[in-house]
């Protein structure tokens, strides 16, 4: 949901495009500034890599603003860096293990985070918790209808919508393969989303994801404010970077942070200096999937 405009060959800005927002789910643009921040950390890797430092200032007022961050390329000594870990990268919604990730994995997935990034155990009280929350949040957005028209909007059921598009929900990103994929692709349509049928098997089909796995991973913030945003998208982006070499599965499950019932419990139960943004579950896979991501080509979010 960003773009990228040009003052300058090595001077940009980098902005929230109000044409992608999501205002039923999203209102406040935490996930989009979570987004570009992640955007932001992928930025500026492959200009390392590329022998050159990134200099970011955010110059939003608040969540609102279209300009959100100033970019500034210098030439500088390049890094060594597998670039091939931002194109491989994706989330993995089945198949994951069940058993807890080990010691060392947790670590080296808690590294950028400073103290701000906990992980709860399968079977734990906190897992639960998060599991069953995660659930019921699922259930009262599928069936707030602003958000599931929402939904309807950004879900690209056939192959010719998703090549045109090259974003939203694809069958492949929503891990419907097979005669399943095939009939979703040829006969689904838009209006089947709002639909009771439609409903009833997401609320299961998320109830089933819930259910499996490591345990779950809980990203913090010491804020809300756009800074506090961009930093902690940032933070996600070098664990999830992480994840694919040690055959981990990242699968945010959000619903728990986007709806209100989630949030009153997760503000009765935490002091005012944990700001939860992340809800991730986790697990180990068997073989770890390509990636299934249509890319957007550059000139579509560039702006002169």
């Amino acid at each position: 949901p960003w773009f990228v405009k040009l003052l300058g060959k090595w001077d940009w800005i980098i902005g929230a495009d109000p044409r992608r927002r999501l205002p039923a789910v999203d209102p406040q643009n935490r996930e989009l500034l979570l987004s570009a921040g992640a955007f932001l950390e992928n930025l500026s890797i492959a200009a390392s890599a590329m022998g050159y430092d990134t200099q970011m200032e955010v110059i939003a007022r608040g969540p609102q603003d279209q300009e959100v961050v100033r970019v500034s390329l210098k030439k500088a000594k390049s890094v060594d860096y597998p670039l091939e870990r931002l194109t491989m990268r994706r989330t993995v919604k089945s198949g994951l293990r069940s058993e807890e990730i080990k010691r060392q994995d947790v670590e080296a997935l808690s590294a950028p985070h400073g103290g701000r990034l906990f992980y709860y155990p399968r079977g734990t009280d906190h897992a639960r918790c998060i599991q069953e929350g995660t659930v019921e949040s699922y259930r009262i957005q599928t069936y707030r209808d602003p958000a599931q028209q929402e939904l309807a909007r950004w879900i690209r059921f056939s192959n010719e919508e998703a090549r045109a598009n090259r974003d939203g929900l694809t069958t492949e990103g929503m891990e419907i393969t097979g005669f399943a994929g095939w009939f979703v692709r040829h006969f689904m349509k838009k209006e089947d989303v709002v639909g009771e049928r439609f409903r009833k098997q997401g609320i299961e089909i998320a109830s089933k994801w819930a259910a499996e796995g490591g345990g779950w991973i809980i990203i913090t913030s010491k804020g809300s404010d756009v800074s506090d945003l961009i930093e902690t998208g940032r933070r996600f982006e070098r664990t999830a970077l992480l994840a694919r070499e040690r055959n981990i599965a990242l699968h945010p499950m959000t619903q728990v942070l986007e709806e209100e019932k989630g949030q009153r419990e997760i503000a009765s139960n935490h002091g005012e200096d944990v700001v939860p943004q992340f809800a991730l579950r986790v697990g180990y896979l068997d073989k770890y999937p390509t990636p299934v991501s249509l890319r957007r080509p550059v000139a579509s979010f560039v702006r002169t």
